[in-house]
């Protein structure tokens, strides 16, 4: 028991680094996303294709791939970052720009005529977002949202290749030392208490913004 206690407090240690990256990244990567999303939809051509060739490169090109330019690649051209700093960068770049689409699609999905009426009645344009307009994108984009999030927590594993002691690697390092499974088995369990929470969160705000409905 005292071992099987000694591992848990070892892996939490791994998953305070997880949780660091999996919240950063979320908190930076929802609003530069929204901001991308709003430049891909600009009548300003140069800023709307710039938006669309960084979603393109993003998410054409794989995180692993883009965790190793940042790490790697970058210290050649003489900017070298600290692991969490890169590790945070390319989780940022690549989750902004899938949170970019979903936000676009949310935003497209809006129909113009609800606009048309808001400044017809004289609303202004901010109480328009506000009031009318972003309830109900944030009830389209919350299901995708979601599954992006959860997809991030697990992704968060990726970091084992930049040697950083997450929750994985710190699991890995344990078997390899004790010649024990156990620590896998509660890494597994740390990643579905966190999605379970996760997904939790995300049916109560679902139900919340669900009152917007038709």
């Amino acid at each position: 028991m005292e071992k099987l206690l000694d591992m848990t407090a070892l892996i939490c240690q791994g998953a305070v680094v997880t949780l660091e990256i999996f919240v950063i990244t979320l908190l930076l990567s929802l609003p530069i996303g929204g901001l991308a999303a709003l430049g891909r939809l600009s009548k300003f051509k140069p800023l709307s294709l710039l938006m669309e060739f960084y979603v393109w490169i993003m998410r054409g090109t794989p995180l692993m791939l883009q965790l190793l330019f940042v790490y790697f690649a970058l210290p050649m051209v003489g900017i070298r970052l600290p692991d969490i700093a890169a590790a945070l960068l390319a989780f940022v770049l690549n989750y902004a720009a899938y949170f970019a689409e979903i936000f676009r699609a949310g935003l497209q999905a809006i129909p113009r005529g609800q606009f048309e009426a808001a400044h017809v009645l004289g609303l202004p344009h901010w109480h328009t977002m506000k009031r009318i307009v972003f309830p109900q994108v944030l009830r389209i984009v919350l299901p995708p949202i979601s599954n992006e999030t959860i997809n991030l927590i697990k992704d968060t594993s990726l970091i084992y290749i930049l040697a950083m002691n997450d929750l994985l690697r710190v699991a890995r390092t344990i078997v390899q030392r004790e010649f024990d499974m156990t620590p896998f088995v509660i890494a597994g369990i740390f990643y579905l208490v966190m999605t379970a929470v996760l997904t939790w969160a995300f049916k109560k705000l679902e139900a919340y913004y669900g009152k917007y409905d038709a």
